[in-house]
């Protein structure tokens, strides 16, 4: 699931940040504003890559999602991008949980060498 959900929360790394560009140019919001709100953004979606497997991680994670998806209300895009994002969040942790059940199922029937 770690590997998954990381590759997720890398590419909204990037999002976030080109979002925050745009939002420069269609915002009336002040510049420092901005790149504090995706600077935020952007450091929570590198921290969270690391606490994937500590309690709340994943939590944390549809948190982001939510963000991304009110972040449209600054530029209308990010409503699809959150959506698309979420949607990637969605499908990272049940699959992931299910291949991280699978590599245990595996582990455990593979015979014992020694």
């Amino acid at each position: 699931m770690r590997t998954l959900c990381a590759s997720t929360l890398i590419g909204e790394f990037f999002v976030i940040g080109f979002a925050g560009l745009v939002a420069m140019q269609m915002s009336d919001l002040p510049t420092a504003t901005i790149w504090t709100v995706s600077g935020i953004g952007m450091l929570l979606s590198l921290l969270l890559c690391g606490m994937l497997t500590r309690p709340g991680g994943v939590q944390l994670g549809w948190l982001l999602q939510l963000a991304l998806i009110a972040a449209g209300l600054v530029v209308p895009t990010m409503f699809f991008l959150g959506v698309v994002f979420a949607a990637l969040w969605w499908a990272s942790v049940h699959y992931g949980r299910k291949i991280d059940a699978a590599k245990a199922r595996w582990a455990a029937e593979a015979p014992t060498a020694g």
